[in-house]
């Protein structure tokens, strides 16, 4: 629910954005590092918007896709660790005790 409200607001921004813009027919000059291009301002505003939201949802989801993993990983380990735990110690016959060693020779 939480993402949702933050997604309805962003969309809220930005259609005010487009909505403003559509008011202002200006035609501005944008110089990227490529080309340089002719654009009014707000297709340019749309544009750049978009672009940045996009790319701070996908850094996000990047860094909670190996959150996600990291933590999958871990809950693995720990329930390997726990049927470990569970199982019973087999005590090894290889030590014997003085009093077998002496029953073993009669």
């Amino acid at each position: 629910m939480k993402y949702f409200l933050i997604l309805l607001l962003a969309l809220v921004v930005f259609v005010i954005s487009v909505t403003l813009g559509a008011n202002n027919n200006q035609v501005v000059t944008f110089n990227y590092l490529i080309a340089k291009g002719d654009y009014s301002i707000s297709t340019l505003l749309a544009s750049l918007f978009a672009i940045g939201f996009a790319l701070g949802w996908g850094i996000c989801g990047g860094f909670y896709l190996r959150a996600s993993m990291s933590l999958k990983r871990a809950k693995r380990k720990i329930t390997r660790l726990e049927t470990q735990l569970e199982q019973p110690v087999e005590l090894s016959t290889k030590t014997a005790s003085p009093a077998s060693v002496i029953l073993d020779k009669e």
